[in-house]
């Protein structure tokens, strides 16, 4: 029986797994992971009644392989949306919380009067961005960075409020560096085709509605989407439904071809064969492992950057927070010069995770593109620098019931300019070593259902290659 090994058992290795499970093409696949537990950056935990997430806490409704995954394996009648009654977002600039005008749709406003009336924006950085409806679109079809790319049709003052925060806050990214057609492709695709972007938002709220449902006829609609037990409820989905052999704890130290396949050596020297061969692991592992065949190869993946943040959750008694939370959160421009990056409100934007009514679960975070080096620092003094900063931000005195504190080192691939002729040649010189696939968020995409996409194409390649 031919054998697919998959290395990394984060969701995108879970993700080909399962695709080879269902595939019934009698391929026998061994999954291995360096860590005690599966899930990669999907970490989900109870901590004192609280549900806390380490890592990413949902996924974006549009894209839906993750959607179209909990289906299969059962977990559709667990999806939740996010709690829009309290929706919005914040971002604190000059000292204090300014609302985000109502209509702002990936960094573009697309209602005029809420945009016209909000003071967030002064008057100049108004009629900036409304510049845009008239600015030509660019005419050669070069790479730019994001910081560029937002300068040229929005102006300044729409990079340092909006594009900055959002970026930094979400995305852990650095505008100056990131690649657009790597990260955020739509933006060059609504500047050509409508020449425009605030004339292509408003075409796309007239053809397509603001959220997506969660299923064709059930569920919310919703931007954003999780379980309700959490993102590790995918997690245990999918392991359940895999009966294929999965190795915890184990390290593939080397790599050498066998045969017509593959050789791996595992920590404590034992050796193993595979057929086909699936990384789905991060870039710089990829490498090490791909040195020996390709030094171009491996050169190119460390050529991708990896960030380093911090993930804190903080809950509290409601009485302690002294005023009432009645949005998503806030996002901070590197430019206050915080230590933190954003706030979620996680109680007030999800459902089922707090004790009970009378709790509250706020999540920040430390590090990204911009400030990696915080991420490095001792728990205790991260723990401090956030009571500092809720307490100047937000006025919270109080020390919390429940502290949660996830250190992710060089663990955020961040796409530079030049990320997708890095991983083009990649690709091509992997071509020699036919059988190997790479998959996962240093390559193709960040999001949950971006490594979920990677993950199940990887699976289905192999599926070919064994099968032609």
């Amino acid at each position: 029986m031919k054998r697919v090994i998959i290395v990394g058992g984060g969701i995108t290795g879970l993700a080909a797994a399962y695709t080879l499970e269902k595939s019934k093409q009698g391929v026998e696949y061994l999954l291995l992971e360096k860590d005690r537990r599966l899930g990669g950056k999907i970490i989900t935990e109870r901590k004192d009644g609280f549900l806390v997430e380490g890592g990413p806490d949902c996924y974006l409704a549009a894209k839906p392989s993750v959607t179209q995954l909990a289906q299969e394996v059962g977990l559709f009648h667990r999806l939740i949306g996010t709690n829009d009654e309290h929706k919005g977002t914040f971002v604190f600039s000059g000292g204090r919380l300014h609302a985000l005008p109502e209509g702002l749709m990936m960094l573009v406003p697309t209602k005029i009067i809420p945009f016209a009336l909000s003071p967030f924006i002064s008057w100049p950085g108004k009629f900036r961005m409304a510049l845009d409806f008239v600015l030509p679109k660019k005419k050669n079809n070069y790479d730019e960075t994001l910081k560029s790319f937002v300068l040229r049709r929005l102006g300044q003052e729409a990079l340092d409020k909006i594009a900055e925060p959002l970026i930094g806050g979400i995305h852990g990214g650095d505008p100056d560096t990131m690649s657009l057609r790597a990260s955020f492709p739509r933006f060059l695709d609504m500047e050509q085709k409508y020449g425009s972007l605030v004339r292509a938002m408003l075409a796309n709220r007239k053809r397509v509605p603001r959220t997506r449902s969660i299923g064709p006829k059930t569920g919310p609609s919703t931007y954003f989407v999780s379980f309700r037990n959490g993102m590790g409820e995918l997690v245990e989905g999918i392991r359940g439904k895999l009966h294929g052999r999965i190795i915890e704890g184990c390290t593939v130290t080397s790599l050498e071809r066998s045969g017509r396949g593959y050789r791996l050596k595992l920590t404590g020297g034992e050796y193993l064969d595979a057929d086909a061969l699936i990384l789905a692991v991060p870039a710089p592992q990829a490498a090490e492992l791909l040195s020996p065949f390709d030094a171009v190869a491996a050169q190119n993946l460390n050529a991708i950057p990896m960030a380093s943040s911090a993930t804190i959750s903080l809950g509290y008694r409601k009485e302690q927070i002294p005023f009432l939370l009645d949005s998503f959160g806030f996002m901070i421009p590197h430019a206050e010069g915080r230590k933190i990056n954003a706030v979620t409100y996680t109680s007030v934007k999800w459902h089922y995770r707090v004790p009970g009514e009378d709790y509250v679960l706020l999540r920040t975070f430390v590090g990204g593109a911009k400030n990696s080096h915080l991420a490095h620092a001792a728990d205790n003094e991260i723990l401090s620098w956030v009571k500092e900063e809720f307490r100047d931000i937000l006025g919270i005195t109080a020390e919390p019931v429940m502290t949660s504190l996830r250190h992710w080192l060089n663990a955020r691939p961040q796409y530079t300019l030049g990320h997708l002729e890095r991983i083009a040649l990649v690709e091509g010189r992997i071509q020699n070593l036919p059988g190997l696939y790479l998959a996962g968020a240093s390559y193709r995409g960040i999001g949950v259902p971006d490594c979920v996409k990677d993950g199940i194409k990887a699976a289905e390649h192999a599926l070919a290659f064994l099968t032609q």
